[in-house]
């Protein structure tokens, strides 16, 4: 990794804002304050600023004002990576995705608001429309990974003749997502029916009468070990099969991402999922994400697999093209 030029700098602050935006969400859901703008959109209460606001009012404008000026950021992330880099150039492929998914990202969060599914809305349409929230959330995150990860002159990615391990980590990938889905409908079901001890929220959970989101809370755990024991066991391989710094670098972050996001799921388990605890949580889970998608990134570099890398120079900084030497 090259010294980070301007551009690559925003993009890296770009993804740690949204971080921010994030939690923040997740804290209007866990605050119940989902409906603090009432049913409007995107006015809240119906009026631009609203007046003499009750506190989850504004919690939840707080979050639109956050999530807004999100936008603002990767429309100018957008803007910067086409005027300041080459066609082609990879950079250029994320600005985009990261612009794609952060419309829709909007779009899905405006569709909780006018549709209702929010507060101690219980419903399936809430359920279904949180877990799509979440995989866009995480495309978004990817997304502004790649981008800033090309920016600070990492190699474009290639995919073909990869082989297994090319199957492995997109099974970890989809892993995650599966993860993070069951993860969040967790989070909603402790929020709208939480537990007054740990022996009778493990009761509810097996009670072929309790409410469907506490039924799925079993499952939550039962994937985070065995998808935390593939990835370790796939960082591992990495770092044996392709022995570069950098490559054991990043596994060795991620299984430690891995190992601290399973004891921050116990705690949250015996704690009765306290807010505070769901936030770290989430950080957690989204610092591991971005962690899978760098070794992901790395793995699949190009000068890995028979390219090689030619700098020009540029206002900016470094402006890599790739030429193939096999």
């Amino acid at each position: 990794m090259k010294q980070l030029n301007r551009f690559s700098k925003y993009a890296w602050g770009v993804l740690a804002y949204n971080l921010l935006v994030i939690l923040w969400g997740a804290f209007v859901r866990a605050s119940g304050s989902g409906a603090g703008c009432g049913g409007h959109w995107p006015l809240c209460n119906g009026v631009v600023i609203p007046q003499a606001p009750q506190v989850q009012t504004l919690i939840e404008f707080t979050h639109r004002l956050m999530s807004g000026l999100s936008l603002i950021l990767v429309v100018g992330l957008f803007i910067w990576a086409f005027r300041a880099y080459p066609k082609r150039h990879p950079a250029r492929l994320g600005a985009s995705l990261s612009l794609l998914f952060i419309v829709t990202e909007a779009l899905v969060g405006a569709g909780l608001v006018l549709f209702s599914w929010v507060a101690q809305n219980a419903s399936l349409g809430r359920v279904i429309s949180t877990a799509v929230h979440l995989v866009n959330t995480f495309f978004l995150l990817a997304a502004l990974t790649l981008t800033a990860w090309w920016g600070s002159g990492g190699e474009r990615l290639r995919l073909h003749r990869q082989g297994l391990t090319l199957w492995g980590l997109g099974l970890g990938l989809l892993g995650v997502i599966l993860l993070g889905v069951t993860g969040t409908i967790t989070a909603l079901g402790d929020t709208l029916f939480p537990s007054p001890s740990l022996a009778a929220g493990l009761q509810q959970d097996f009670s072929p009468t309790a409410q469907f989101l506490i039924r799925l809370r079993v499952w939550h755990p039962l994937i985070a070990i065995t998808v935390g024991l593939y990835l370790i066991f796939a960082s591992l391989m990495l770092a044996k099969s392709r022995p570069s710094p950098r490559t054991k670098r990043f596994a060795g972050l991620l299984s430690g991402l891995i190992l601290l996001q399973l004891m921050a799921g116990l705690v949250n388990l015996v704690l009765l999922a306290p807010v505070w605890m769901q936030l770290l949580h989430l950080l957690l889970a989204d610092s591991l994400w971005i962690a899978l998608v760098l070794l992901s990134a790395n793995t699949f570099a190009a000068s890995q697999t028979g390219y090689r890398l030619q700098e020009e120079p540029s206002p900016l900084g470094p402006v890599i093209h790739t030429h193939v030497t096999d």
